[in-house]
């Protein structure tokens, strides 16, 4: 059992890496764009940017305890569908 435990640590810490480290690549390309003045591709670099960034907050929010506000949301979505369904 303990080599599982070993290789789901190192998985997540894989995970994590790559995860953090790709808002940080796109801000090079940011950077980088800016002073060549390829003007064309700065809108495709704040775009990766800006998802990588909202991709980054999402799994840093559910993994730092947004699990409870997510569970109430979904409690609240099933609740909303259940007095839909009974209306028709």
């Amino acid at each position: 059992v303990p080599t599982v435990a070993a290789s789901t640590e190192a998985e997540a810490r894989i995970f994590w890496l790559g995860l953090i480290i790709c808002p940080v690549i796109w801000t090079v390309f940011f950077f980088s764009t800016l002073f060549s003045l390829k003007l064309k591709w700065l809108a495709l670099v704040i775009a990766g940017i800006s998802l990588q960034t909202a991709n980054l907050y999402g799994y840093v929010y559910c993994k730092l305890g947004g699990q409870k506000s997510i569970s109430k949301i979904t409690s609240r979505f099933f609740v909303t569908a259940d007095v839909a369904k009974s209306k028709y």
